[in-house]
């Protein structure tokens, strides 16, 4: 049975906006998630899915209540924004599935540069890895990392570069840990990616939904309403 009555209406279009509320804090929650794995990776895209799930929050909120109350003009701004938020939260989501390995890598490396020690170390010691793409410490400031002390293995007295956080020198420099960062962050930077991708291209297409239940229930008669409000 078609759901065509103003109460059935009304109590979808509410119900729709109850869920996008649900939605907003996915939307956040996982985002922010994402942001946080990368620690010296500043992924802007990720930024905008997170913007998205506060506006997605705040125009739910105006919908549910245009709804109720059957408000023409909350409904009527309620439906534009909720378009433009489905066109910006298409686009940015496509934007978070189409970014590759490489891209990636740009990225993280670029904020490995910007980052400063205590970040590094911080990144070394929560994916037990060293440097960025080389354990060894090179001359080049702009790669250089902070000794790896959280290896037990840097702890007996071990003069290796990685280590002791000093430039590797003329002779052969052996470090005892072999697993570089860019290796650990790559598999989280691209599931952070994915994953803010994809629930934000699913849930967009909502609402498009959204936006025809309001278009719909702002041309229905309040059946409890004065009528001659309507002349």
């Amino acid at each position: 049975m078609v759901c065509g009555g103003f109460s059935c209406s009304k109590n979808a279009l509410a119900s729709l906006n109850i869920l996008y509320i649900l939605v907003s804090f996915i939307l956040i929650g996982v985002a922010a998630y994402a942001k946080a794995i990368a620690i010296v990776t500043e992924i802007k895209i990720i930024g905008g899915v997170i913007a998205c799930g506060v506006f997605l929050l705040l125009i739910a909120i105006i919908g549910l209540v245009g709804a109720i109350k059957h408000h023409q003009v909350l409904l009527f701004f309620y439906m534009i924004v909720l378009f433009l938020l489905f066109l910006m939260q298409f686009a940015i989501a496509c934007a978070c599935l189409a970014v590759n390995d490489q891209q990636q890598k740009d990225i993280a490396k670029t904020g490995w540069r910007l980052a400063g020690d205590k970040a590094k170390i911080k990144v070394q010691d929560t994916f037990h890895c060293c440097g960025f793409e080389d354990v060894n410490v090179s001359n080049d400031t702009s790669t250089r990392h902070p000794p790896c002390t959280w290896s037990s293995k840097c702890n007996k007295g071990n003069t290796a570069s990685c280590c002791t956080g000093n430039p590797v020198t003329g002779q052969e420099d052996t470090c005892p840990i072999n697993t570089t960062c860019w290796v650990q962050l790559h598999d989280n930077i691209s599931r952070g990616l994915k994953i803010s991708g994809g629930i934000g291209l699913f849930f967009s297409f909502t609402e498009i939904l959204g936006v025809w239940f309001s278009l719909r229930f702002r041309n229905l008669k309040d059946p409890s309403a004065d009528p001659s409000q309507f002349l």
